[in-house]
C-alpha cells in the first residue's frame, strides 16, 4: 500500500463511532434528553461508520495479502483477545452488582458461544441492566460474517472476471443488489424491536444480509481509490456540511436511510483523508475504540442494575469508566497480539487496526 492510503485518521474516526454508540446508549437507557451537542453528533451513526470503514480497510488487507489462513489468523487476533478479557470481566462484574449467578446449566453453553462470537443473551441474564448482558457487541458477529463472506466474494468474482475493473464493477453489482435487498427489508418486515417483530425477523437482523451494503460500499470505495481523488482528499470539512444539510431535510426514520448512509460513507472516508496527520498527533497510534466498543454496554448495565446516577453526570461516568477500561485492554491485550500480525496497513503503529 502507498503512503497515500496509510496516512489517514481511522484510529480517530473509529474512536467518534465508539463513542457516539456509547452516547447513544446511555442517554436513551438512563432516560435523558439528547443534549444540544449529541442532537449533531448522533446524525453520525457509530455503527453505520464501522461498517464502511471495514470494508475499506479490511479489503485492502486482502488485496495486499491473499494468504486466507494469515487473513484469518488477523482477523480473531483483532477480534477475539480483546473479547475474550471483556466476558472474564463480565463473569466477574455482574454477580458482584447484581443477584444473578452463573451457577447453571445454561452458563458453560453461554460462554462457549460467546468465546466464538456467536452473541445473545440467555434467559439468567435477560434481567440485568436493560435485557441484555451486554448490548453493543450484538456487531461482532456481523462482522464476523463480513469477514468469512469477503475472501469468498474475491474468490467468486476472481472466477467470473479477469481485469480489475470487471471485479470492481462485479462488486459494484452486488453492492447494489444489497442496496435493494435492505432496503426491501426495511420496508416489508416489522419495525426493529416492536411487539411485531417475528423471530425470523430478529434473526434475520443480526444476520449480513440486510447489512452487508455499507461494509462492501467501504470495499468498493477502496478499490475505487478515492483516497487519491481530489474530491474526497482534504475536503472531509465539505462533505460534513452536506451531509449536515441532507439530515436536516431527511428525518432519521425517513426512506431515504440508503441515500444518507452512502453520503456517510463518503464523508467518513474524506475525513479520514483531510489532515490525515491528526489521528496520529492526537493518538500517537493508539486505538481504544474497540475496548470503548465492547466494555461500554457492560459498564451501562451495572448502572442500570444499581440505579445509580441516572443523570447526565452518570453519562460523564461510564464514559470515563469505558475510557479507562479501553485503555487498558489496548496496552495490555490488544496491542501485544497485534504485535503478532505479519502484515499490517497501519503505517503509523504498524498495527492492523481493524
Amino acid at each position: 500500500m502507498n503512503t497515500a492510503f496509510k496516512l489517514n485518521n481511522f484510529d480517530l474516526l473509529r474512536l467518534f463511532a465508539a463513542t457516539e454508540v456509547l452516547l447513544l446508549h446511555s442517554f436513551l437507557r438512563l432516560n435523558i434528553n439528547f443534549p444540544v451537542f449529541f442532537k449533531v453528533m448522533s446524525c453520525f451513526p457509530g455503527v453505520n461508520m464501522f461498517f464502511v470503514m471495514s470494508g475499506f480497510l479490511i479489503s485492502a488487507s486482502l488485496e495486499r495479502n491473499k494468504n486466507l489462513p494469515e487473513y484469518a489468523k488477523n482477523r480473531a487476533i483483532r477480534i477475539f483477545p480483546g473479547l475474550w478479557v471483556c466476558l472474564i470481566v463480565t463473569v466477574i462484574a455482574i454477580p458482584i452488582f447484581s443477584d444473578i449467578s452463573f451457577f447453571n446449566r445454561e452458563f458453560f453453553p453461554w460462554l462457549l458461544a460467546q468465546c466464538v462470537g456467536l452473541i445473545y443473551t440467555p434467559n439468567f441474564l435477560s434481567g440485568f441492566g436493560f435485557g441484555s448482558y451486554n448490548g453493543s457487541l450484538w456487531t461482532i458477529p456481523l462482522e464476523l460474517q463480513f469477514y468469512i463472506c469477503l475472501p469468498i466474494i474475491y474468490y467468486v468474482i476472481s472466477k467470473l472476471a479477469k481485469s480489475e475493473r470487471s471485479k470492481t464493477v462485479l462488486i459494484a453489482v452486488l453492492f447494489l443488489f444489497f442496496c435493494f435487498l435492505s432496503y426491501y427489508i426495511k420496508i416489508n418486515y416489522s419495525p426493529v424491536g416492536t411487539a411485531a417483530e417475528t423471530t425470523l425477523e430478529k434473526v434475520l437482523r443480526y444476520t449480513f444480509i440486510p447489512n452487508i451494503y455499507l461494509f462492501l460500499f467501504g470495499v468498493l470505495l477502496q478499490r475505487l481509490k478515492i483516497y487519491k481523488l481530489s474530491l474526497f482528499v482534504g475536503k472531509g470539512i465539505v462533505w460534513v456540511g452536506l451531509y449536515l444539510v441532507v439530515c436536516y431535510f431527511f428525518p432519521t426514520d425517513s426512506s431515504a436511510y440508503l441515500f444518507k448512509f452512502l453520503l456517510l460513507g463518503l464523508t467518513t472516508i474524506s475525513m479520514a483523508y483531510t489532515f490525515p496527520n491528526l489521528s496520529n498527533k492526537l493518538l500517537k497510534g493508539n486505538d481504544i475504540s474497540y475496548g470503548v466498543y465492547i466494555y461500554h454496554g457492560l459498564v451501562l448495565g451495572i448502572f442500570m442494575e444499581t440505579k445509580q446516577f441516572n443523570n447526565p453526570f452518570g453519562v460523564f461516568l461510564i464514559l470515563v469508566i469505558s475510557y479507562s477500561l479501553a485503555a487498558v485492554s489496548w496496552n495490555y491485550i490488544e496491542k501485544p497480539f497485534l504485535k503478532r500480525k505479519k502484515q499490517s496497513i497501519h503505517k503509523l503503529s504498524e498495527l492492523a487496526a481493524v
